[in-house]
Parts: structure tokens; C-alpha cells; sequence
């Protein structure tokens, strides 16, 4: 998962960690730990957060850089 990435949507869309949290249905505490690499990111999750962002999967992995 390309950890920056996360990180960088989260901030180019104004949201906190907890607005994340909560699109996830997960704690703060945990989705910080997803965004700093201390825990990987469920399947689930990574695709949650594409469709939420619009961007592709390929894109939030860092697989390329077109959204």
C-alpha cells in the first residue's frame, strides 16, 4: 500500500483521521495505524476508500499515478 497516498487524499479532500474512521466504521486509533504502515490496510478498506475518493485501486497502491 503506498502509505502517502492515503495520507494525501485524506488531506486534499479536509478530512481528519476520524472522518476516515468513520467512513470505515473503524477507530481512530486503528485507521492511524493503517495510514502510518503499522497495520495493513484490508482489501475491504482499500476498496471502501477508492470508490469513496474516486480513484482506483491501482492509483491508492501506487501502482500508477493516473486516478
Amino acid at each position: 500500500m503506498y502509505l502517502k497516498r492515503l495520507e494525501d487524499l485524506r488531506i486534499d479532500h479536509d478530512l481528519s483521521q476520524q472522518n476516515v474512521a468513520d467512513i470505515l466504521v473503524c477507530q481512530r486509533d486503528v485507521y492511524r495505524r493503517y495510514e502510518k504502515g503499522v497495520r495493513e490496510l484490508p482489501l475491504s478498506y482499500a476498496i471502501k476508500l477508492a470508490e469513496f475518493y474516486g480513484v482506483s485501486l491501482d492509483y491508492l497502491c501506487g501502482l500508477t499515478d493516473e486516478h
